[in-house]
């Protein structure tokens, strides 16, 4: 297989409260109290780390925290998880402050994507793609699996605008408003074409992916990333998907989203009829055609399994084995487990503060209780993930950014940094130009560190 990058950004909900009712303190004043350990140092609130990713306060009060670049799924999961691990720390240590100041209140963050008020935040997936001219043909064909990938890999949330409160698959396919556009926030497309490589734009493109949720269940995570990634190495060794496009892809994402039988009938521009399951279990079919067994690391081999798997349950009805690795399957056993126990439906309100304790990364969250007493599959260890804080994926251009980041805070100098570019800032010296995301060695990086250490001021022992 080829390989390419990928990378998530996930923006957090934020919020803060008291345990004793008192009055929350408002999103900005949170995020500020939240991100006050980093300013404090003397560093801004939109950060590159040593580990290659990036962590910054996004529009709305958003902390939000980018991977870097990954070709690898393991690497994946472990700089996902890292970034909550890193702003669960720096929620602990607000918490602190705000006691000392005399305040009960806590900060919260949660990996999903609707506030009380509706409002959508998003989890947005990168791939790297080889360029090509004929993209918007390739993005309008990827509409369909997008539309009714949610089935496997939404994360689930109660709809209490119908008439009896219900489980819904995704959280985020109500919020889209188009299939493929330049707009992210205007129109809210499922595909974003804004041409925007952060790389050698002659030679490569980035997929801006908007529409999936932020998942809680690293299975669900690998899942995700793992048969999109799949499915754009076979569209790029020449599989077709034209065929598959939806009449009317806005009107399916909907009805799919709000059946959870995934057999909701759903019309093509053909004419053809299918479902959501129908349709992801002929483009699985359609992939593993052209990739052999051998090709598959274990991980990529999981993905797959998982991916039959998930569709089966989904058509069958019964969710049983998946409901440790699919956050909808899980989900929805933790929350109709309750309501059986408590004797009451979805529209209770302790329902809905267990679903969001669901999502909740912080201490009071559920997730890592879940993962220890076996309701939920994790798939990265402690050790990896504390080592992904401060360490890049080995395997792409992070690791060069990671190197050089590591070294200027090691030497406390100052540093222009975005994906592509990093600069020594008061050397007169041009930026440094990494135009290719799986360049592991490049001696001019070796020359800027070296630049850096040079500059370090001497420390007596």
């Amino acid at each position: 297989m080829r390989r390419r990058v990928f990378g998530i950004e996930t923006e957090y909900g934020l919020t803060s409260a008291s345990p004793t009712g008192g009055a929350p303190m408002d999103a900005e004043h949170a995020a500020r109290q939240l991100f006050e350990p980093l300013t404090h140092q003397g560093r801004s609130s939109n950060l590159f780390l040593r580990n290659g990713g990036r962590l910054y306060l996004d529009v709305g009060a958003h902390p939000e925290y980018a991977t870097a670049e990954c070709d690898r799924l393991e690497d994946l999961l472990e700089q996902d998880r890292a970034g909550s691990s890193m702003l669960a720390g720096l929620a602990s240590q607000a918490d602190r402050a705000l006691l000392e100041l005399g305040t009960d209140l806590q900060i919260h963050l949660f990996r999903n994507n609707l506030d009380s008020q509706g409002n959508s935040y998003g989890c947005h997936e990168n791939y790297l793609l080889h360029r090509r001219r004929d993209f918007r043909q390739v993005a309008d064909a990827l509409v369909a699996f997008f539309v009714t990938r949610q089935i496997l890999v939404g994360n689930g949330w109660i709809n209490t605008a119908t008439a009896s409160p219900c489980l819904q698959f995704s959280q985020r396919a109500d919020q889209m408003w188009d299939s493929v556009s330049s707009a992210t926030t205007r129109s809210r497309p499922i595909i974003n074409t804004r041409d925007e490589a952060l790389a050698d734009s002659g030679a490569f493109r980035r997929m801006h992916v908007i529409v999936g949720d932020t998942n809680v269940a690293e299975p669900t995570t690998a899942l995700k990333v793992g048969m999109t990634e799949l499915l754009i190495g076979a569209i790029e060794d020449g599989l077709r998907m034209e065929d598959l496009a939806l009449a009317d892809p806005m009107r399916s994402i909907r009805e799919i989203n709000a059946d959870l039988t995934g057999g909701a009938p759903i019309e093509l521009a053909s004419g053809r009829l299918t479902s959501a399951v129908a349709l992801q279990q002929e483009i699985r079919e359609r992939v593993l055609s052209r990739i052999a067994p051998a090709e598959l690391d274990p991980m990529r081999a999981y993905v797959v399994d998982l991916w039959g798997r998930g569709l089966d349950a989904i058509a069958s009805g019964d969710w049983s084995g998946i409901e440790t690795e699919l956050d909808i399957a899980i989900k929805r056993k933790l929350l109709s487990s309750y309501c059986a126990r408590a004797g009451v439906d979805l529209s209770d309100p302790r329902v809905a503060r267990l679903e969001l304790s669901y999502c909740d990364i912080t201490a009071q969250g559920l997730r890592e209780r879940m993962e220890r007493g076996g309701l939920m599959r994790r798939l990265t260890t402690a050790e990896a993930v504390a080592r992904a804080e401060t360490t890049p994926p080995a395997t792409t251009r992070a690791a060069l950014r990671g190197r050089i980041i590591a070294a200027a805070e090691d030497a406390r100098a100052d540093l222009s940094v975005d994906w592509v570019h990093v600069r020594l800032d008061g050397s007169g010296t041009i930026p440094l130009s990494l135009q290719d995301p799986l360049a592991t060695v490049d001696p001019r990086v070796d020359g800027l560190i070296a630049q850096i250490n040079a500059q370090s001021p001497t420390i007596p022992a």
